[in-house]
């Protein structure tokens, strides 16, 4: 029995090793019940914040100039809106640039605003952050087996650690528009092989609602606030139903 017993083990062990198990511990966060889960059963198949972490794949100034598939305004607010829902929310936030004193440029200033918690990772030229064990470790520690993602390029940037977390046993969400390609047809033959992977493309506005899913709440103002970034004429909206409430106010 003790052989056996000891047998088992070591297999256990060599498929944990190998990828084919999962650990237990990662076991019990992939069965636990999500908290984003209402009675009525909605948000089953929604995103679940509390497993969930943000990364935001080489937003860097010079490579924005590569950009051709959306405009590089539309890209900032996007990633930005991305960044400060997470950090609304509590959602890890981890950044990372392939050669931080390259070519490429600085990350983005705004992201040090909109999340300042969030860790960075330098790395050390590899083009595949899934490459950098430093990179991996961050992601692994945060105990999160939902990955959302977004960066410059989608096809390289985002789509290799994509395909490699997939492959590693994450849930990954691609946010195609807090992302940018040099072309559209790199854009769609990306979004071609993401669903081919299993991999769920998504959108920030979509994002966003997923993650806030109700109005009824005390925060609800500073949210509606972030829709704005996504839909610029939604803060318009928001405008004259506070100048509709005022007046109310003043009717009383």
């Amino acid at each position: 029995m003790f052989i056996r017993e000891s047998f088992s083990a070591v297999v256990a062990a060599l498929l944990v090793s190998a990828g084919v198990l999962l650990p237990s511990s990662a076991l019990a966060q992939s069965e636990r019940k999500p908290s984003s889960v209402l009675p009525s059963g909605g948000g089953q198949a929604l995103i679940d914040p509390s497993d969930t972490v943000l990364l935001l794949l080489d937003h860097q100034t010079g490579l924005f100039q590569t950009v051709k598939d959306i405009g590089i305004t539309e890209l900032r607010n996007n990633t930005v809106l991305l960044a400060k829902l997470a950090t609304m929310f509590n959602i890890p936030v981890i950044t990372t640039a392939s050669e931080p004193n390259g070519p490429n440029g600085p990350l983005m200033p705004e992201l040090a605003e909109a999340a300042p918690g969030a860790i960075f990772v330098p790395r050390k030229g590899e083009v595949n952050a899934w490459d950098n064990p430093d990179f991996v470790a961050a992601v692994r520690k945060t105990g999160k087996k939902t990955l959302v993602m977004a960066g410059v390029w989608t096809s390289v940037c985002v789509m290799f650690p994509a395909l490699d977390a997939k492959a590693a046993g994450y849930k990954v969400y691609a946010v195609i528009d807090a992302s940018g390609d040099p072309s559209e047809l790199a854009s769609r033959t990306t979004l071609a092989r993401f669903t081919q992977a299993g991999i769920i493309p998504t959108s920030a506005n979509a994002m966003l609602s997923e993650v806030h899913r109700t109005w009824a709440r005390p925060d609800a103002m500073e949210i509606a606030k972030l829709y704005s970034l996504a839909a610029p004429n939604y803060q318009a909206v928001a405008e004259s139903y506070q100048k509709a409430q005022e007046s109310v106010r003043l009717k009383k």
